[in-house]
């Protein structure tokens, strides 16, 4: 059926949600190439830390050159971890979740609480009355021009690229994690206790590997990888979301399904950044089904390429979506602070 549809475009669906009925055919995983994408994810990355320690001895430089091969597998985990708290990597729920739980203490990150919010991030994305849930805060340029001169300072500092990239990631991941309220609000008991049981795997973890290297040398390898993954990250997930036409509209004319093909984007990487990131530049096809197995994401486009065309960004077309900050309701696409007059 796929490959009948793909061979004509005019069958292809004309309405987003129309391409569920054509998606759910991807959703199956299969469990020796779920295993193998295990594999090939924490053994490279448990031998890129290993050399990352070894390293020291020749220079930091060093370590901190190969922290960069190291970031991108641990965001490959965090991916891993990801497609889990979809349900998509394995056919059982059960070992979706202990496997993402394991991925969650080496990304930092409490799975159930993160997969709570992650879920309400797709359920409403694109609705401007449900912001504020597993999404970077974006004001509409009514809202900011209604905000004090204070408030405005604060949010361009928030979304200047050194804090959105750089400062912000890191506290993400290292201090806020340890207990996400904003991930905790409203959540049950398997939220908090992914929380603590996170923490205490991390102490388990962490105190095994510093009584192995010492604290000095596990902090100057340990640190590098997740502030550069943890960069990498939130870098992705913003280019998948904030571009000039995504859409934003009030929950009167929001569609659950048009938001997620087109509120996210096609980020079309180069080389073997796919690989590593894996796939999840596939966002819209991502948003709009959720439970295909990331390594199934290139099938969909190659049987039907007139979804590799939507909203497609390449690598050098992404550097221009940092300066884009606020949502203008008039023009309905995201535009810069500069672009915006306020009295």
């Amino acid at each position: 059926m796929a490959n009948l549809l793909a061979s004509d475009p005019s069958a292809a669906p004309a309405k987003a949600r129309d391409w569920i009925e054509i998606l759910q055919r991807y959703r199956q995983p299969d469990l020796k190439r779920s295993v193998f994408e295990l594999f090939v994810t924490l053994v490279p990355f448990a031998l890129l830390w290993a050399a990352a320690w070894a390293a020291l001895g020749v220079g930091y430089w060093l370590t901190l050159l190969i922290a960069i091969p190291a970031a991108f597998f641990l965001v490959r985990v965090f991916l891993i971890q990801h497609d889990c708290g979809h349900g998509a990597l394995f056919r059982k729920k059960l070992t979706n979740d202990w496997v993402g739980r394991v991925m969650g203490v080496l990304t930092l990150t409490p799975y159930d609480a993160w997969k709570r919010s992650h879920a309400i991030h797709h359920a409403t994305h694109g609705s401007l009355e449900d912001r504020g849930t597993g999404d970077i805060d974006t004001l509409t340029v009514r809202e900011y021009r209604a905000l004090s001169p204070w408030r405005r300072f604060l949010y361009r500092t928030y979304r200047h690229p050194l804090i959105l990239f750089g400062v912000g990631p890191a506290l993400l991941f290292v201090v806020q994690h340890r207990l996400p309220f904003s991930m905790l609000k409203g959540a049950d008991w398997r939220s908090w206790a992914s929380v603590i049981g996170t923490n205490i795997g991390l102490i388990v973890l962490f105190g095994a590997m510093i009584w192995l290297v010492g604290w000095k040398p596990f902090l100057a390898v340990e640190l590098p990888i997740v502030i550069i993954a943890s960069s990498i990250g939130v870098w992705l997930f913003y280019i998948q979301h904030q571009f000039e036409d995504t859409i934003w509209d009030e929950k009167q004319e929001w569609n659950v399904h048009e938001a997620a093909l087109h509120g996210s984007s096609h980020y079309d990487l180069p080389g073997v950044l796919p690989w590593l990131t894996a796939n999840i530049g596939v966002h819209h096809v991502h948003h709009l089904y959720s439970r295909i197995p990331y390594y199934r994401l290139p099938q969909v486009l190659r049987d039907f390429p007139e979804l590799a065309n939507v909203h497609r960004i390449t690598l050098w077309e992404s550097f221009k979506c940092v300066k884009l900050r606020l949502w203008d309701e008039n023009q309905r696409r995201l535009v810069a602070l500069a672009d915006v007059a306020v009295a």
